[in-house]
This record gives structure tokens, sequence and C-alpha cells, in this order.
């Protein structure tokens, strides 16, 4: 019997690569191009005087400032927690490993609105942890009468609205780096253990410059995400203009107040972050872009 000769490599017909690049574009254009677009000419299409007064009005700075202060508490706390997680699941076996992943990845799996729902059933007036949050007594101590007097509020307040945050971006990082740290392994960090470093000598010398890069993808999406969060806030906000509306908020109320122009100028705020978040991106990978692919090599 003759042997039989491998067939050559199929290759797909030029008119197909074509039609399969078009519809690629034409979606990208679609989905993404044209609303970029649309945002920044209404903002524009009663001219720069108009554009200019719907982003500098108070309202408007006040939800710019209280956008930028959540993402910079939120963004660090998910960055070290993402940090941590990740360590700890790559690098140690524990009771509970796979059910803390899963716990990682659930605010990915419910609404941001049942997420910011959670946190008014819990701190809200009528929420379970009401009573603590609230507290007017007098507490006998030590032959003393103390009187305790507090009030801590976190539902239509900055702090709900950091914690609603953090917890919707809780997975960015953490899922940036799992993946990669458990493809490298721990081979290097037990190298620099039996040469004797420590703990913190190993993570700042070993094991963050091979993670910077995912680290660095994980800190972009958190923060592209925190601020632009709606739906979680918009529960535990109230909407408070001035004081508990956040950009995505403020658009909302000047859209309904059929302030078209202002509610575009913002939203073109939005939209100038997420272009400078990717630029920030696309300049480190040029930048670094050998050492990248030589980490990707590994």
């Amino acid at each position: 019997m003759s042997e039989r000769r491998p067939s050559p490599a199929r290759r797909d017909p030029p008119w197909l690569a074509t039609l399969l690049l078009i519809i690629a574009l034409g979606y990208f254009a679609l989905v993404l191009v044209l609303p970029l677009i649309t945002v920044f000419a209404e903002a524009l299409k009663r001219g720069w005087d108009a554009y200019f007064a719907g982003i500098t009005s108070e309202d408007a700075m006040s939800a710019l400032k209280l956008t930028l202060l959540v993402a910079a508490i939120a963004v660090p706390l998910n960055t070290i927690f993402g940090v941590v997680a990740a360590w700890a699941v790559t690098k140690f076996e524990f009771w509970g490993k796979s059910a803390l992943v899963t716990f990682i990845d659930l605010p990915f799996s419910i609404s941001p609105v049942i997420s910011g729902l959670v946190y008014v059933l819990l701190y809200g007036a009528q929420g379970w942890f009401a009573p603590l949050l609230d507290v007017n007594t007098n507490v006998a101590l030590f032959g003393f009468t103390w009187h305790i007097q507090y009030h801590l509020q976190i539902i239509f307040a900055v702090t709900g609205i950091v914690l609603a945050t953090t917890l919707v971006t809780l997975p960015f990082v953490a899922r940036e780096l799992i993946p990669l740290m458990q493809a490298q392994g721990s081979d290097e960090e037990a190298a620099a253990a039996t040469l004797g470093a420590d703990g913190w000598r190993t993570f700042f010398q070993v094991t963050l410059p091979n993670i910077r890069w995912a680290l660095m993808y994980g800190v972009l999406l958190c923060t592209a995400r925190a601020l632009g969060e709606f739906g979680a806030v918009s529960v535990v906000s109230g909407h408070i203009r001035g004081q508990t509306a956040t950009m995505p908020l403020q658009v909302e109320i000047l859209y309904n107040e059929y302030n078209f122009v202002a509610a575009f100028a913002v939203a073109s705020l939005l939209a100038l972050f997420a272009l400078i978040t990717l630029a920030v991106k696309t300049i480190l990978e040029l930048q670094f872009a050998d050492e990248l692919a030589l980490q990707r090599s590994r």
C-alpha cells in the first residue's frame, strides 16, 4: 500500500477574509465609534460656550469631584485586595480556596442594582445594621453614666457610593492576576526563599515585576468601571444634586430634565476619561514593547 500523503494546508479564499474584515469593522463602528461620535456631536451641538457651560456648572464640577474621589478610594482598595487574593490563591493550598475564587467572581454574576439594594437592606434606615448606625443612649459603667450618641450615614452618602463601587469593581484586578500567576507557578519565589529572601523582598523583587503588566491592565479596567458605574451607585446615592450625584447620575438627571446639551457634555467627559485610559495603556505598551513581548514568551 502506498503511504498516504498529508493534504496541503487549506487557505481561506480572499473574498471570505475581506467579508469577515468588513463585518468586524462594521460592527466595531456601529457599537463603538458611532455612539462615541454622537456623544461629542450632541455635546457641541450649540457651540463651545454651551459645552463649557455644561461641564463647568456647579453641579457638574461636584459630580466630577465625587466621581474622582470614589475612584481614588475604590481602585487602590481593590488593587490591594486583588494582589493579596491572587497571591493566596496561586501560591498556597488551603481549605475554601475554590469558594474564595467563586466569591471573587460573584459581582460579575449579579446585577449592580442588586448589589446596591443589598447595601440598602443592610445599612438603610430600616436595615439590619440600622440600630448600630444611629445610637443615642446612656450607659452606666464603673459608677459613671456615659452618654453615647452618634449617627453614621452610609446610604445616601459618599460612604455608600464608595462601598457599592468597591463591590462592583472588586474582581477586575484579581481576575487579571490569578491566571497569569497560576501559569507562572511558584518556582521563582521558592528559589528566592532558598537564597534567603524574606516574603516582602520576594514579592517586590520577584513576583511584582512578573505581574506588573497584568496588574496594570486590572487597575485600568477597575478605574474605567469605577468612573462609569451607574446601577449600584444609583440605588445607594439618592440622586442628591451637588452631594451624592456622580457623573453618570448627573448625566441621567440632566437628560431627564431635557437639558440634552449639558447631559452630553458631561457624558463626553466620561468618554474622554475612557480615551485617556486607552491612550495611557497604548503608550506604556509601546514604551515597553520589548519587555512585554519577553514576558509573554515565558
